[in-house]
């Protein structure tokens, strides 16, 4: 099974769906993870309750924290800022549906926190967002 979650993990770096920018975002957030020097900026578009009807992520480091962006960002999709808000880890290792060490646990979980600092509309992303 962890092979079938590897491909799909594989699929998502090599050709991400979601990876850009927007014209215009309502909400956005960059920030990096210091101990492998994956960067990630992400733009959400949301229409006026609030629903999620665009997003993009650019940046760049390893398949992990790339993957991850661009299979968080496809969820989003339909999805209302409060509902980022909600997402917990277990959503990120949910979607990646394998085991991680915790060097690339923090790699997996740079997309979670990003979104939900801009969600927050944070000057400034803080480890707990994550937890």
């Amino acid at each position: 099974m962890d092979d079938f979650y590897r491909e799909i993990i594989l699929e998502h770096y090599k050709n991400p769906a979601f990876k850009g920018k927007l014209e215009s975002s309502d909400y956005e957030f960059e920030d990096e993870n210091p101990l492998c020097g994956d960067h990630l900026h992400i733009e959400l578009k949301t229409d006026d309750k609030g629903v999620i009807t665009d997003a993009k992520f650019d940046g760049h480091g390893c398949a992990i924290s790339m993957a991850s962006a661009d299979m968080l960002l496809e969820t989003l999709i339909g999805k209302t800022i409060e509902d980022v808000k909600q997402l917990s880890k277990q959503d990120i290792l949910d979607l990646l549906g394998i085991e991680l060490s915790p060097v690339r646990l923090k790699c997996a979980l740079l997309s979670l926190k990003v979104a939900k600092a801009a969600a927050y509309e944070l000057e400034e992303a803080h480890d707990d967002l994550v937890e």
